[in-house]
């Protein structure tokens, strides 16, 4: 392994100085970045004669406000990121929906191919039978929320929704698990909500005993586009309830996608067909780690 100085806090000069004196030294055949501040600093650095870039992309989102917060600044970096996408030499999307907002905002020359994130099940974990479904009508509906607390991952709604399938089921608990900007917030909606009993903030989980312990897993962000902790609730036979965003849709099951995220109601609704195992237990298509790794390398050799 090597390491040296590289990333934001680190700053451009001493990013592209460490990738290029590793690269010279290593003189490796590809160099793959991902995410945008790896991506412009490998498309700046003078790399060896034969060494070829590759990019994964999956931190675009089709709402401009998403992450640049405004059109201007968003075709701000889609101008940086269609010159940088000039220098590589293959593209990567994690999703058909990634793919297509490249398109639309970056207008790569290079044809882009689509590879799904892999997940596999840790040692040990079997399946949760689909058939089986969530929790019965005799047990508690533990309903899980685990995400950066955002404004665009829309918790404040899943709290409203929560309210709403409480009333109809009063064993449901809902665990809003993570941090961030919104927590104080987000608390104080659960106490004006009455809920205070009945939904927790943990902070920081382990990912894995989470979703273990879960019987539903809500999601209902702005934009993803090939989420992880969807894949992992999935490969896990927990059923989820999203919106139908990005690349939800080709990861989880119709009946499981809201086509409203902004609407408690059809949130709650959604979050009460699944409990009650109204939704017939079918699956999007998740991909393990070494069909990732092959479709990669296959990449690679093409």
């Amino acid at each position: 392994m090597v390491t040296g100085e590289f990333g934001p806090d680190a700053g451009v000069l001493a990013s592209v100085r460490t990738l290029r004196r590793v690269a010279r030294a290593l003189r490796p055949a590809t160099v793959h970045s991902h995410l945008a501040y790896a991506d412009i600093i490998v498309a700046a650095t003078p790399l060896p004669a034969g060494t070829r870039r590759f990019t994964t992309e999956h931190g675009i989102a089709g709402p401009d406000a998403v992450y640049h917060g405004s059109a201007a600044k968003s075709r701000i970096m889609g101008a940086v990121h269609h010159l940088r996408l000039r220098r590589f030499d293959g593209v990567i999307a994690v999703s058909e929906a990634t793919r297509r907002a490249m398109i639309a905002k970056w207008r790569p020359r290079q044809q882009i191919s689509v590879i799904r994130n892999g997940v596999d099940l840790p040692e040990g974990i079997v399946p949760r039978s689909p058939a089986a479904g969530p929790s019965g009508a005799d047990q508690a509906l533990r309903i899980l929320s685990l995400s950066r607390l955002a404004p665009e991952k829309r918790i404040d709604v899943l709290i409203d929704a929560f309210a709403l399938v409480h009333a109809e089921r009063s064993d449901a608990t809902l665990t809003i698990a993570g941090a961030g900007p919104l927590e104080q917030s987000l608390r104080a909606q659960v106490t004006r909500a009455g809920l205070s009993g009945v939904v927790s903030f943990p902070g920081f989980v382990d990912p894995e005993e989470a979703i273990g312990a879960a019987d539903v897993v809500v999601q209902l962000s702005v934009w993803e586009n090939c989420s992880y902790t969807l894949l992992d609730a999935i490969a896990r036979g927990v059923r989820v309830v999203a919106s139908d965003v990005g690349g939800n849709a080709e990861i989880v099951p119709a009946g499981s996608l809201v086509s409203d995220p902004e609407d408690p109601a059809a949130v709650a609704r959604t979050l009460a067909a699944i409990a009650s195992s109204g939704v017939e237990a079918e699956w999007g298509e998740v991909d393990d780690v070494a069909v990732m790794v092959e479709r990669t390398s296959a990449a690679y050799q093409r």
